[in-house]
């Protein structure tokens, strides 16, 4: 019954924005810290930012930091990724995940928690 769920995601040109989703039914993701990640085809998934439970710091991977940025809204139980300045390499699925074992980010590894279907951007021309 618990499930997080990834929206917004598609097909853009370089140079294009997209915001993507993150929603939850069954849990309220203010009690968490969240991380978006994404996978491109053959390689290893990896961290994109982090927003923290405890103070609503964020950190974001040195190849998003200034086109990226992750946000709430506690009133829609959502956390966003906006992503602007898109390039071919930001192509890939999209995760968000739940962080069980920390109130601020630590780190942009794998988390411990919920994790969504994912959902997938390409940025092509």
């Amino acid at each position: 019954q618990v499930q997080l769920v990834e929206s917004g995601g598609g097909l853009v040109q370089p140079g294009g924005s997209l915001r993507l989703s993150c929603t939850a039914s069954g849990f309220t993701l203010d009690y968490y810290t969240i991380g978006w990640f994404r996978q491109a085809p053959g390689k290893e998934r990896e961290g994109v930012s982090c927003i923290s439970k405890s103070d609503g710091s964020t950190l974001y991977a040195d190849s998003v930091k200034g086109r990226f940025t992750i946000s709430r809204d506690n009133a829609k139980n959502a956390v966003y990724l906006q992503m602007n300045s898109l390039k071919p390499e930001d192509t890939g699925v999209y995760y968000c995940a739940t962080d069980l074992d920390h109130f601020r980010c630590s780190g942009l590894g794998l988390m411990r928690g919920s994790w969504g279907q994912g959902t997938q951007v390409t940025v092509s021309s």
